[in-house]
Formats: C-alpha cells, sequence, structure tokens
C-alpha cells in the first residue's frame, strides 16, 4: 500500500506539490470516488483517474537529476547529504545510479530502478557519450585536442583510454565529450598534463541534458530518451 500522492508522484509524470494540488482540487478518483486525502492508502488493483486520464502503475522509474556542489552519489550517507536525500518523492524506490559525480562535481546524474539499463549507460561497450564544462588552473595546451583524441596513459592504469573529444572555449575552459567513466577520468586526464581542473560540470549523457532542470531539481525520463540507450552506441 501507498500514499496517494507518491502514488501520483511516482506513476502520474506529477511532482508530490502537483499532486497534492490535484487531489485538494477533487479530481482525483479511486474506484469512481472523489479522494481529497493525500495520505489516502492506494494499491495496484485501485483504478486511480485524473479528471479522465487513468493512472496505471508502470514498472521501473527514471530520472534526471541536476547535482549541486556538496552532494554525494549515493544511496545514503551519515555524513553528507546524497542524491538520494534530494529525491523525496522517490524515496521508496531501489534507485541506482548510472555514473556518479564527484562531491565538488556538479551536473546531470541520471537514475533508474532498472539496473540492465542503468548498464546501458555507464558500460564503455555501449559507448554511451557524456560531456562536462571543465575550468582549469592553469592555460590548456592546444595539443591536448590530438592527445586526448589518441588516448592517454593514467597513471595506476594499463590502457589508454578511449578516444575524447577536447572543445577549447577559452584560455582555461573546455568541454570534454567521452564516452568512458573511469575513477575521477576527467581530472586525472588533465592532471597527466600538468593541468588542474578546479570546476567540473556535467552536462550531458548520450541524448539527455539539464534542459529546464534548476540545480537541486529533477524530472522524469520520456519514454523517448528511455530508449535512447536501448541499442549499443546509444549516444
Amino acid at each position: 500500500m501507498m500514499r496517494l500522492d507518491k502514488y501520483l508522484s511516482n506513476h502520474g509524470g506529477l511532482s508530490r506539490t502537483e499532486a497534492r494540488i490535484a487531489i485538494r482540487s477533487s479530481i482525483v478518483t479511486i474506484n469512481g470516488e472523489i479522494i481529497k486525502s493525500a495520505s489516502q492508502k492506494v494499491s495496484p488493483d485501485d483504478a486511480i483517474f485524473i479528471l479522465n486520464k487513468e493512472i496505471t502503475l508502470t514498472t521501473d522509474t527514471y530520472l534526471a537529476f541536476h547535482k549541486p556542489e556538496g552532494v554525494i552519489c549515493s544511496n545514503e550517507d551519515e555524513e553528507h547529504e546524497t542524491v538520494i536525500d534530494l529525491l523525496a518523492d522517490y524515496d521508496n524506490l531501489d534507485l541506482k545510479i548510472a555514473g556518479r559525480l564527484d562531491k565538488d562535481t556538479t551536473g546531470l546524474v541520471l537514475l533508474s530502478t532498472d539496473g540492465k539499463w542503468v548498464h546501458r549507460v555507464t558500460s564503455p561497450n555501449y559507448k554511451s557519450s557524456k560531456k562536462y564544462l571543465i575550468h582549469t588552473a592553469d592555460a590548456i595546451d592546444p595539443a591536448l585536442v590530438d592527445l586526448f583524441k589518441n588516448g592517454i596513459m593514467l597513471k595506476d592504469s594499463p590502457k589508454l583510454t578511449h578516444p575524447a573529444t577536447l572543445t577549447i572555449l577559452s584560455e582555461k575552459s573546455a568541454t570534454l565529450e567521452l564516452t568512458e567513466g573511469r575513477y575521477h577520468q576527467v581530472k586525472r586526464m588533465f592532471g597527466a598534463s600538468g593541468n588542474k581542473v578546479l570546476e567540473l560540470h556535467r552536462s550531458h549523457v548520450g541524448g539527455i541534458d539539464l534542459s529546464g532542470i534548476e540545480k537541486g531539481k529533477y524530472r522524469q525520463l520520456t519514454e523517448a530518451e528511455v530508449s535512447l540507450f536501448d541499442n549499443k552506441n546509444a549516444g
């Protein structure tokens, strides 16, 4: 059994606040009866409607989240605020994080209850691109464009990085697009060239970006966005 407002949020494409407004507006029915209590318990067997639209139980949840600085990509932590802490509407779900960001890194994080989908997003075999905006301590050497394109050897790594696309925007800023997700990879790539990343922001994962998502907020992915990762060479 689940609270009505949480059910509408999880399966109706609404935020928890929007769900409560709909309930107070007397446009939500359960088995033909208008319900005005957000705490009303519901089950998958109930016929739940908002006006003439039936809200059916979905099997999986897919979210895009705009991670702020200082928040960690973990399901729980005793000392720090986590991305899951900021997903109050979905705190009852077993969400998995598709590609973690460091505590001081901001940007797009994808989450889902669908473990196979998360694997497709994160596995290098599927070549899902990730795009980052970078600000560095020192001027960016133009030679890095070809160096990153050909792959570089990172410390304690047995093989070259996959080809990555570096676009220099200014003396100390650039974008980097890659298809891997090695530990601290972007920072280590610049570190290997003698430069230090001061600010790092992930703007895209595959064909998904942060359009319309304020920092610390999130939205459900559309069916089209979810299907972007159905095949290899996604993104």
